[in-house]
């Protein structure tokens, strides 16, 4: 899982068109930008309310829960991430409160000329939307809300070149996912030809996004499934923290950083790499991992950052100091033992342990209601971002396989594997020197 950070996203490369270098992706709302009605309301706020969210928070917001007035946007609410740059936004955006995940399968007839027309206009639309803009004939879902760090990430599955008759642009990087021990796949909802993540920190803008988007596939793609997932609200902690999963632990520590040499290198394609059309791309990998949380929380504390190889309360390594020290496989403990586990997940996962490989995690967790049985329908949308799943995710993967104690807690449900092209300039869309190449 990614570090939660604060409502202002790190800079990111985006040159444009020819070269030029466009503003980064800040998460602030640039002085120029259009006010839209869902703007409006709140741009005066958001100087003010960026305090609170940085610290200090809880108190404020209890003193105002019994006011009836509307109160402005905050600074939560009037945070932009652009839709054009190098890369495409949802990649390396912090994570938000809201998410949904829809892939699509090409409708009978739907050709490579049709599916250009489909990502010319989401581009379009989700440009538009990142904004705070409303597109043609809006449903008013969000009319009122801000962009709310809005992002739209678009991809493409392997099945997408041979419907849209572009076989020859299909990418090795895209061959199927081998199959692992811990998987019970469900059909339907794993893979597609197209693919959509969303990410917003409010839940109306969200869903507003994904609406319109499905409204103008119509015709030319037909939903093949939909996740919905949640994060922690920014600003929801007095500081900045890593964020937890639904079994408490706090994940993602361990998560490549930006600020790392090799970090472009790992998670996307290099500009001269092939095919061409994915130069600045990345590779998503999407798992739908239902945790088997009646059986994790009967587990005593003691055993339960045994599995994991970290303390709960902190997120430290076993092996001693504070979260961000590095984890020391070869720590002993007085008795002999090592301070982590041998099949603890820290220790499998570990880049250390696989060659070096490593992933940008961004998962969201879920909610479906509860089964049967009454256990919960559970987990975490794990979504991992890399230049090449071979050298990422598989390894990883398959080390966990071999014997990772976390791995009795989860069962995989949904699988699929998507190349995430690069962004794309103003006025141009998403997969364009795909489907014009």
């Amino acid at each position: 899982m990614s570090t939660q950070q604060p409502t202002r996203r790190e800079p990111e490369d985006n040159p444009g068109k020819d070269g030029r270098t466009d503003s980064p992706q800040d998460s602030s709302p640039s002085p120029g930008a259009r006010i839209s009605r869902r703007r409006l309301l709140g741009t005066a706020g958001a100087a003010g309310a960026a305090g609170l969210v940085a610290g200090g928070a809880a108190g404020a917001y209890a003193a105002e829960a019994t006011r009836s007035d509307p109160e402005p946007l905050t600074s939560v609410g009037s945070t932009t991430v652009s839709f054009h740059g190098r890369h495409q936004a949802g990649i390396t955006t912090p994570l938000q409160a809201h998410g949904h995940l829809v892939a699509f399968d090409l409708a009978p007839g739907a050709d490579r000329k049709a599916a250009a027309a489909l990502l010319r206009r989401w581009s379009r639309t989700a440009g538009q939307l990142t904004e705070g803009e409303a597109p043609p004939d809006d449903t008013g879902i969000a009319l009122d809300a801000g962009p709310s760090a809005l992002t739209v990430t678009f991809g493409f599955g392997r099945t997408f070149f041979g419907r849209a008759g572009l076989k020859e642009q299909l990418p090795e990087a895209l061959a199927p996912l081998p199959d692992f021990a811990s998987d019970a796949l469900e059909a339907g909802r794993s893979n597609g030809d197209l693919w959509i993540q969303i990410g917003a920190n409010d839940g109306l803008v969200a869903f507003h996004a994904l609406r319109a988007l499905q409204r103008e596939a119509r015709g030319t793609a037909r939903l093949r499934w939909q996740m919905n997932g949640f994060n922690r609200t920014p600003g929801a902690t007095g500081h900045p923290m890593t964020a937890r999963n639904l079994m408490g632990q706090i994940d993602g520590t361990n998560n490549p950083k930006p600020s790392d040499e090799d970090f472009q290198r790992r998670i996307f394609v290099p500009a001269t790499g092939e095919p061409a059309w994915m130069a600045h791309g990345s590779y998503a990998v999407v798992r739908r991992i239902r945790m088997l949380l009646d059986s994790w929380d009967h587990l005593s504390l003691e055993r339960q950052e045994k599995v994991v190889g970290r303390r709960k309360s902190d997120g430290a390594p076993l092996s001693g100091g504070a979260e961000d020290t590095p984890v020391r496989l070869d720590k002993v403990n007085g008795d002999g033992s090592l301070a982590i586990a041998g099949a603890a997940h820290v220790r499998v996962a570990a880049p250390a342990s696989n060659q070096g490989a490593a992933m940008l995690r961004r998962p969201f967790s879920y909610h479906d209601g509860f089964r049967e049985d009454g256990a919960p329908d559970a987990g975490l949308l794990f979504i991992a971002w890399q230049a090449d799943p071979m050298k990422g995710f598989v390894p990883v993967q398959r080390k966990l396989d071999l014997g990772d104690d976390l791995s009795r807690f989860l069962r995989h449900e949904a699988s699929a594997l998507f190349a995430v092209p690069g962004g794309c300039a103003p006025g141009e869309y998403v997969g364009q020197a795909l489907l014009e190449g």
